[in-house]
């Protein structure tokens, strides 16, 4: 993302501008720390965050990033430095102002997360990810007509909204890094105000507090299911409130809960993003290989994984479960293999298992993550594996076959792993089915117009060879009854029975939905 950017979600009380030779469109890629005491390690792109020297004591330090390529260099100063401002001009790197009483640790992990999740929306596409928390803090204040911070269930500020209202002693501490006021806070514990936000979607009004500075705030706690995530705070600021505000800030819990649960590290990003070009045919197979330290001509194979009984979840807690479940098979497939690349597409979960011996144990570990997702988290898992392939070029006709088998086992919860030796017959009549679905012209027609009683009891009689004893069991009805059955079925149809062909067919077209 740009520097201006990073400026405008920080903004005040954080840092100030104080010169861009380059302007503030240069590029930000990542944050790094600078001490008096370590060697410089500053690459382009870099922002650059100086601790342990302020005012004339970082001159060295800001040329060292203006030389390294940096796109801004932050100090923190106690008056106005023109010295730093010159040496900065003179290195071509921007300087930033921070404020004494802003804490590193707090200002980092704020820039962090801003140019972490500009780097993911541009990985996953626009479409995928909700945007920075910063923006969305800043469409929950113009919703409610307040000032909104983010927090993390430890109380850490993730992103706030920012505004030319009068703020409270108590939002101006939280974004600078520091505790609000103890007596205030113990209040709030005492009222049990986190005991509320933590145990469901409850707006919760916590009352001003002149005598401390505080304002009027509506809160809302975050949540995927019955974990919580974090809390929106929305201080009132000179007007109240608007009239849709505790209604706006439930619906902003949704999506910002959405938000949390769909960010990644960026470093798994970058892997999964990986494995999802090599499936979709954007990277090939020795690029991917190489990015990886993999042997590109060694045996691969790939494994399907999806998640079952989870239709009546919301969006947020259906994420939170995919994203549980993808944690845990990266966890074992990477225990199993350095070189694993674990992705998720279309509510799948996709695993590559590349430099696999002659006689790898896919079974035993498919089946362990299995077991372990159903153990730990309750989570009803089926796992397909789809055959060992000579080269990591051709596990697309892994993927592919392990994609046949899941479908087949969607159609059969008493498989939780299975491989296409397992479900051969099941993976071909329904691929077959899937055709007949798609083409009416070769249905027949006799066989359309029977009843469903007549149609499920003929089935049953060919899938039993004729054996109406077998079959009425299936049915459970009595053998002269389903006699009868498939004696009118016949007779309404219009067709021989003793025809093989049409025995053939009718078996398909009748497992037809």
């Amino acid at each position: 993302m740009s520097l201006r950017q990073v400026l405008i979600a920080l903004g005040d009380p954080l840092v100030e501008i104080q010169v861009a030779p380059h302007g503030l469109e240069v590029d930000v890629h990542d944050v790094v720390i600078l001490d008096p005491d370590d060697v410089p390690d500053v690459r382009p792109g870099d922002l650059a965050l100086v601790v342990g020297a302020r005012g004339r004591a970082a001159l060295s330090l800001v040329r060292a990033a203006g030389q390294g390529g940096a796109a801004a260099v932050a100090v923190k100063v106690d008056a106005p430095a023109p010295m730093l401002r010159q040496a900065a001009a003179d290195a071509g790197v921007a300087l930033l102002a921070v404020r004494p009483e802003v804490r590193w640790e707090h200002l980092e992990s704020l820039v962090r997360g801003v140019v972490s999740s500009a780097r993911l929306t541009a990985d996953a596409g626009a479409g995928e990810v909700l945007g920075d928390l910063f923006a969305l803090a800043q469409t929950i204040a113009a919703l409610t007509g307040g000032i909104v911070s983010i927090e993390d269930t430890a109380s850490r500020v993730l992103a706030y909204s920012r505004s030319s209202d009068e703020v409270d002693e108590l939002r101006r501490l939280s974004i600078l890094g520091r505790q609000g006021p103890e007596p205030y806070l113990k209040m709030l514990r005492e009222w049990g105000v986190y005991q509320r936000l933590r145990s469901g979607e409850e707006v919760v009004r916590i009352e001003e507090r002149p005598e401390l500075g505080i304002r009027r705030r509506i809160a809302v706690g975050i949540h995927a299911g019955s974990q919580p995530l974090g809390t929106i705070w929305v201080q009132e600021g000179t007007t109240p409130l608007t009239g849709q505000s505790e209604r706006a800030l439930l619906g902003a819990a949704r999506v910002t809960a959405l938000h949390l649960v769909q960010q990644r590290e960026p470093a798994a990003a970058f892997r999964e993003n990986l494995l999802a070009s090599l499936l979709a045919g954007r990277m090939d197979a020795a690029s991917v290989a190489g990015q990886i330290g993999a042997d590109p001509d060694k045996p691969a194979a790939v494994v399907v994984f999806a998640l079952r009984g989870q239709e009546s979840a919301d969006r947020t807690q259906h994420e939170l479960r995919h994203t549980e479940m993808t944690g845990l098979i990266s966890v074992h497939a990477a225990a199993y293999r350095r070189s694993a690349l674990v992705s998720r597409s279309a509510g799948r979960t996709y695993v590559l298992l590349p430099d696999l011996p002659p006689t790898a144990p896919l079974l035993a570990l498919t089946k362990e993550i299995v077991a372990t997702a159903r153990k730990h988290m309750g989570l009803r898992v089926q796992g397909a594996i789809g055959s060992t392939v000579s080269t990591v070029d051709e596990v697309m006709v892994s993927r592919n076959e392990a994609d046949r088998v899941l479908d087949a086992m969607a159609r059969d919860l008493d498989a939780d792993v299975a491989t296409l030796a397992d479900v051969r017959s099941r993976v071909l009549v329904s691929e077959t089915l899937a055709l007949l679905a798609d083409h009416p012209r070769i249905r027949d027609p006799r066989l359309a117009a029977l009843d469903p009683e007549l149609a499920r009891s003929l089935l049953a009689y060919l899938d039993a060879f004729g054996d109406v004893r077998t079959a009425a069991g299936v049915l459970h009805v009595h053998p002269n009854t389903l006699r009868y059955r498939v004696r009118r079925a016949a007779e309404l149809g219009g067709f021989d029975l003793q025809d093989p062909l049409l025995r053939v067919f009718a078996q398909l077209q009748l497992r037809l939905p």
